[in-house]
């Protein structure tokens, strides 16, 4: 079998699942390609107000195929990074990405399966979700931003404890220390996910894009800088359209229906 990204529309989000049963969900150049084009499309698709990323199955995502890492160690170095350089494109898809990603992650997220979930704007988690940064017990190092995502959400020690160790963590722990947003009874992360994503939805798509970028991009700039980035967003956004909705129905204490 070969592995595929599915895409359906579940109301107005793109639910994207990463269909590898074989291979446990690992991940692979081609469906790299097909997240960017899918995260493409749903950029430029208003009927898309939010999107939703998970694995078929009991299993998230596995990471890297070891079978194809083994392969490719026999040919030149340009062939593993050429595929690296796919991963991310599709990590750099999803955070640039005006809408809201949720990851739904049920059973394993290894390796850059959790890189993949770490670069989401939210995850919801199953209970019996396992997050996994195993790439020194093979004897390789991270991929995918993992190692980014988490020395900037996590203390230094707890991010080089996971990184180095290859330790597992559990969603109940990555909730107390704010990476997990929400956790599922085992089954329901799916659910959750479609349920949280809808209510973003509901909200002015403008107004969203807007906190993502600031949000991103608030690590890379002073305050001075980031204080003008607000400014320039907010005058923006009055002026949309949607604030005059927004602000009508909130003073006239009825549901707004945004553009």
């Amino acid at each position: 079998m070969t592995a595929e990204l599915l895409s359906t529309m579940d109301g107005s989000t793109l639910v994207l699942t990463i269909s590898n049963p074989e291979h446990r969900n690992a991940l692979g150049p081609e469906l790299y390609a097909a997240g960017v084009e899918a995260l493409n499309a749903a950029e430029s698709n208003a009927e898309v107000r939010a999107v939703v990323i998970t694995g078929e199955g009991s299993t998230f995502c596995a990471g890297g195929n070891l079978q194809r890492l083994q392969a490719n160690r026999q040919k030149p170095p340009e062939v593993q990074a050429q595929s690296i350089e796919g991963l991310n494109n599709w990590i750099e898809a999803i955070t640039t990405c005006p809408k809201p990603v949720i990851a739904a992650v049920e059973g394993a997220a290894a390796g850059a399966g959790f890189s993949l979930a770490l670069a989401c704007d939210l995850i919801v988690a199953a209970r019996n979700a396992i997050f996994v940064m195993a790439y020194s017990n093979v004897a390789l190092s991270p991929d995918g931003g993992g190692s980014w995502q988490l020395a900037r959400a996590l203390p230094r020690q707890l991010a080089s404890e996971l990184l180095l160790g290859g330790e597992r963590i559990g969603p109940e722990r990555l909730q107390q220390l704010g990476v997990v947003g929400r956790v599922a009874d085992a089954g329901e992360a799916l659910d959750v996910a479609l349920t949280w994503a809808a209510q973003l939805g509901a909200r002015a798509p403008n107004a969203l894009a807007s906190i993502k970028e600031l949000v991103q991009d608030a690590g890379s700039r002073d305050l001075h800088a980031h204080l003008a980035a607000e400014r320039d967003h907010f005058v923006r956004n009055l002026h949309h359209p949607n604030a005059g909705i927004g602000i009508a129905a909130f003073l006239g204490k009825h549901t707004p229906r945004y553009e």
